[in-house]
């Protein structure tokens, strides 16, 4: 056998994301998570990612306001930037779960279009949709960040909830309100959705 038909291993393809999930034990995938500033949805995210880590499973938390520090620190947050924010949301959170990690995503991803862009670009059968529907008057009674009261003042432009747009999802796999509990339960909502859904493996 000549070496161009057996060529070494670093030429071959690249592994599938079927091998790597073998590695795993559990399918590739998206969970985004969005609602308004102070909604909760990175505490929820917080509590998942532990849980799925508690039971041996591979996640990986994609905080919003982490990645503005980064990845998308070129953009302001005029309608064109928050959507092309959530495009590289989408393009970084696919490639995680193309290894095989379940990908929290936490974003408040304002626009429907943008959310369907990404459930398109990963997959509707990679990808679930977890609106934290907390309501604008509980967001803004916690403002642990005080961004309401720059916003109302006038002294923050463009944000969401106040003088820019935050459109509900049409149609969310899962919709949390603040009646369902504190955050560890919602956690554990949402892993029950992904064990229902056949996402971690023999679960």
């Amino acid at each position: 056998m000549t070496d161009q038909e057996n060529p070494p291993l670093w030429e071959r393809g690249m592994l599938s994301v079927a091998q790597r999930e073998q590695v795993t034990g559990h399918r590739g995938m998206v969970v985004w998570f969005t609602g308004l500033s102070g909604s909760g949805k990175t505490t929820v995210a917080r509590a998942l990612d532990h849980l799925l880590h508690g039971h041996g499973k591979r996640s990986f938390l994609m905080d919003g306001d982490v990645l503005r520090e980064g990845i998308t620190s070129d953009l302001g947050f005029s309608p064109e930037d928050r959507t092309e924010n959530l495009r590289r949301f989408t393009e970084v959170a696919r490639l995680f779960a193309n290894a095989g990690t379940i990908t929290l995503v936490s974003a408040i991803s304002p626009y429907e279009a943008s959310r369907q862009q990404a459930k398109e670009r990963i997959g509707s059968e990679r990808f679930l949709m977890v609106h934290v529907a907390t309501p604008l008057e509980v967001c803004e009674a916690r403002d642990v960040k005080g961004l309401y009261a720059k916003a109302r003042a006038g002294e923050l432009k463009q944000f969401t909830g106040i003088d820019a747009p935050y459109e509900e999802p049409v149609n969310p796999d899962l919709k949390l309100v603040p009646e369902d509990g504190d955050p560890g339960v919602m956690a554990h909502a949402v892993y029950d959705a992904l064990v229902a859904g056949g996402f971690l493996g023999g679960e």
